[in-house]
């Protein structure tokens, strides 16, 4: 079983930046993903990682502002979010698959392991 572990967020002006963490407890070398949840709405893609960290997606309100990173060494992924809009406020969630597979990253089904997520505020 792997557990994961979200840590980073907090409250930043617009404009500003945070950089989120997730730790997890055992090996992950496999695709993984940040989503996160704004009050009122469904879990959403924010962006997603192949397992050795080549390859990149982005939902296209972050485009361009957030970078997400992985370092399968120390097990832990990151999200570098810059820009920030009060519109990206949100819980954001990392989470891992079992599976080596790519495809269909912007769905929340197709991942294992999810953290408990980390608090995002961006204000005026």
């Amino acid at each position: 079983q792997v557990q994961l572990v979200e840590s980073g967020g907090g409250l930043v002006q617009a404009g500003g930046s945070l950089r989120l963490s997730c730790a997890a407890s055992g090996r992950t070398n496999a695709p993984m993903g940040w989503f996160r949840r704004a009050p009122g709405k469904e879990r959403e893609f924010v962006a997603a990682i192949s397992r050795f960290g080549s390859s990149t997606y982005y939902a296209d309100s972050v485009k361009g502002r957030f970078a997400i990173s992985r370092d399968n060494a120390k097990n832990t992924l990151h999200l570098q979010m810059n820009t920030l809009k009060p519109e990206d406020t949100a819980v954001y969630y990392c989470a891992a698959r079992k599976t080596y597979y790519m495809d269909n990253y912007d769905y929340p089904d197709t991942y294992d392991y999810w953290g408990q997520g980390t608090q995002v505020t961006v204000s005026s």
